[in-house]
């Protein structure tokens, strides 16, 4: 064989697994056969190298806390974080290692991300006193990455739109006039003898004073199957409620209703406050929001859930209608991760839009422009179509 296709021959017999050792004819050595190994663990057969490294696969992978420390470790060294945070998922799922998740050793050990925060969430309060601050350092982890990957462009996004929506066509003072607006709104009224511009009409911005724009209520739906997108709305809800121009409240619901507003300053507790899993009532949540809109033609109702409603369907149809004839603006996610498309309930999605309410999932990293459209009450169905 060429260099290339022995190669070729080494990686598709750690993609194919230990059966496929006579058709590629390759045998795998030294970092190859660890990787192998690894791979075989989770995803394999029994037996071979992997039951001696880790144990019987007929015991779980997770029957011992070291052969499990072991596997972590060697996923970590072998395989880039992406990777590994999908393996690790697939562990916890195909393998029964929440359990041991409950264990500070197996917490240092792991890659942190949205999902494993996620499960952690789901165990926090069975979560033993000496894995709790274990626990909180892997959510602390995550959460400083996401607020430095989303919050500047947030922020960045928010903040432009905040100030584009409070353009006047009379400014009050000369340091109020968008002059780069104001020229290319009046070219056509260019005087060639005078060599300038005749500004028939100004466009300019209201007073720059830090005055309280947009109110945005987040109501998130906490059960089990949206635990990512609580995770996101969370850090969301903390980057927004730094913003002195918007008044931002956070509603987390299943057959309960729980306002995290007072938590928004430290997300890690914020989302320790969340109970993940339970039934789902929107109607029962939504009821509370509507409380919270004191200002309906400026605020902005986002509601994130996959709309399996085990409440009163018909109220929760109406409540949500009223909201919209009041004047706010309302916007279901499905979902807020990057996991695709997401499981829902079709009949409720279809009802909303027919009162002009857009339901779509959204990407963490598009959800920034998602909400600087609506500070400019841009039409969000449209915004939707184009964007998702």
């Amino acid at each position: 064989m060429t260099t290339d296709e022995n190669e070729k021959s080494r990686r598709w017999r750690l993609v194919l697994g230990g059966p496929a050792d006579e058709a590629t004819g390759v045998r795998l050595e030294g970092d190859e056969a660890r990787m192998d190994q690894a791979l075989e663990a989770l995803y394999g057969a029994a037996g071979g190298a992997a039951e001696a490294r880790y144990g019987r696969r007929s015991a779980g992978l997770g029957a011992s806390a070291p052969q499990v420390a072991r596997w972590l470790g060697d996923i970590r060294r072998f395989f880039p974080s992406t990777v590994v945070q999908v393996m690790q998922q697939d562990a916890i799922e195909r393998l029964d290692l929440t359990r041991l998740l409950l264990e500070p050793e197996m917490l240092a050990a792991v890659e942190p991300d949205v999902h494993l925060v996620g499960t952690l969430l789901s165990l926090n309060r069975v979560l033993p006193e000496r894995a709790r601050e274990s626990a909180r350092d892997v959510v602390r982890t995550v959460v400083r990455d996401l607020e430095r990957r989303l919050g500047q462009r947030t922020r960045s996004a928010i903040g432009g739109a905040v100030d584009r929506s409070a353009k006047t066509m009379r400014p009050r003072r000369p340091a109020d006039v968008d002059w780069n607006r104001t020229i290319r709104a009046n070219l056509r009224h260019y005087q060639p003898a005078h060599g300038t511009v005749v500004p028939a009409r100004l466009i300019g911005y209201g007073r720059r004073r830090q005055a309280l724009r947009r109110d945005v209520v987040l109501c998130v739906d906490q059960s089990g199957s949206m635990a990512a997108s609580v995770v996101y709305a969370g850090v969301f809800g903390a980057v927004l409620a730094s913003l002195p121009s918007l008044r931002t409240s956070l509603v987390v619901f299943d057959t309960a209703v729980v306002d995290l507003t007072d938590q928004l300053h430290d997300p890690v507790e914020l989302l320790f406050g969340v109970q993940l899993g339970g039934g789902t009532d929107i109607n029962r949540a939504v009821g509370y929001c509507r409380r919270l809109v004191t200002r309906p033609a400026d605020t902005i109702f986002v509601l994130i859930s996959d709309l399996y409603e085990g409440g009163d369907r018909d109220e929760m149809l109406g409540r949500v209608g009223a909201l919209k004839a009041a004047g706010a603006q309302v916007v279901v996610l499905l979902a807020l991760s990057d996991d695709g498309a997401p499981s829902y309930d079709h009949d409720n999605a279809a009802a909303l839009a027919a009162l002009g309410v857009p339901a779509f999932a959204c990407t963490p990293d598009a959800f920034a422009d998602l909400m600087a459209a609506a500070v400019e009450r841009r039409d969000l169905i449209e915004w939707a179509e184009r964007h998702t």
